[in-house]
């Protein structure tokens, strides 16, 4: 058994060695030259990550937080959030614009289907137009990779106006996401899932509409103001004391993935939802998500199917590998299986036959 179990959670994720040294070397001051410098060239290398020509930054903080700047910054007090509901996390995010004093309204999917881009349609085409519309790419609870190009693009047709939110915390560096191409205002994720990395960083992409239009919303706050923090990150110098040993882990990460480049990289993670269907069609195992095309490149989640999710779960960690029994309601009823980051379908194949 390695030192460690080897995490295949829905995040955190497994974290390499090297970058792990990385984490482990000494100090710098944030405001060093080389730190500065660091973090310049950081900004730079995310963009390509997230397929924009646009702002990309970062903010020490949990990719909730950016949910929560979001809607301070894109959505005026009092305004209307139209959130694409369907599992935990496009639920809270839902919480999140009611807290911050927004009228969030949800059009809810089934927690295991996908939305249909007509349905949202159709809600656009009805009544007031939302100041922003909430899409959760890839629901984290569930399983489910949301149709983000065609939601996306009915948008920017029938509410032109509205900002395009993302939520792409397990699905950037996992499953396609064209920031530019697909008319998005702003996507997010933490460095701890597909990017394999500790949580503590959470990176984004913002449009330059984006950011003009929060330079017209007051109250914006102060560390996750857009117009104010963008621009001093970009330049090296963020308003806080960021993640320092995060920072430089995270730069080699995303030298190490511009390498094996996103394509490739998709299709890793393409090849691992295959061969868990695979292994689960050969135990008698139902997805959760019924539809294929729904099915999350980056995790899985499946029915317990009669078996005991919670002695499965003992089974992988006496082997050396930990996985999750099921998120809120569903713990019990299935289990998930966080195939994302830097695993292959060889490590994966490892832990699945541990389960059983």
């Amino acid at each position: 058994m390695a030192d460690h179990p080897t995490l295949f959670l829905p995040g955190p994720t497994e974290v390499d060695l090297e970058l792990r040294e990385i984490m482990a070397t000494p100090l710098v001051g944030h405001r060093s030259a080389g730190f500065v410098a660091a973090t310049q060239q950081l900004c730079a290398r995310l963009k390509p990550l997230f397929q924009t020509t646009a702002n990309a930054a970062f903010e020490t903080c949990p990719a909730t937080a950016m949910m929560e700047a979001a809607v301070r910054n894109l959505v005026p007090h009092g305004g209307m959030t139209l959130h694409l509901a369907g599992g935990a996390f496009s639920e809270r995010w839902a919480t999140i614009a009611g807290a911050c004093g927004r009228k969030p309204e949800s059009l809810t999917a089934t927690w295991g289907t996908a939305h249909d881009p007509q349905q949202l349609k159709e809600r656009l085409q009805k009544g007031h137009k939302p100041a922003a519309v909430m899409i959760t790419h890839n629901e984290t609870s569930t399983g489910v990779l949301q149709p983000l190009r065609e939601l996306a693009a009915v948008v920017r047709e029938h509410a032109p106006e509205a900002m395009v939110c993302v939520d792409a915390v397990t699905s950037l560096a996992g499953a396609d996401l064209q920031f530019d191409a697909w008319g998005i205002d702003i996507a997010f994720a933490g460095t701890q899932k597909c990017l394999a990395l500790p949580p503590g960083l959470t990176v984004f992409a913002l449009s330059e509409r984006a950011l003009r239009a929060a330079a017209n919303v007051p109250d914006r706050g102060f560390l996750f103001d857009f117009v104010k923090a963008v621009p001093e990150t970009v330049s090296g110098k963020p308003l806080a004391t960021p993640c320092v040993p995060l920072v430089f882990a995270l730069l080699r990460q995303l030298e190490r993935i511009e390498k094996e480049t996103l394509p490739a990289r998709f299709a890793r993670h393409h090849e691992m939802r295959a061969a868990m269907r695979s292994w689960a069609q050969q135990n008698a195992i139902e997805p959760y998500v019924s539809a294929e095309a729904a099915r999350s490149p980056t995790v899985s989640c499946y029915r317990a199917s009669g078996r005991d999710v919670k002695a499965m779960a003992e089974r992988a960690s006496n082997a050396g590998y930990k996985i999750d029994q099921g998120y809120g309601d569903l713990k019990g009823k299935t289990f998930r299986i966080g195939h994302m980051g830097d695993h292959t379908v060889a490590r994966l194949q490892a832990c699945l036959k541990s389960l059983l």
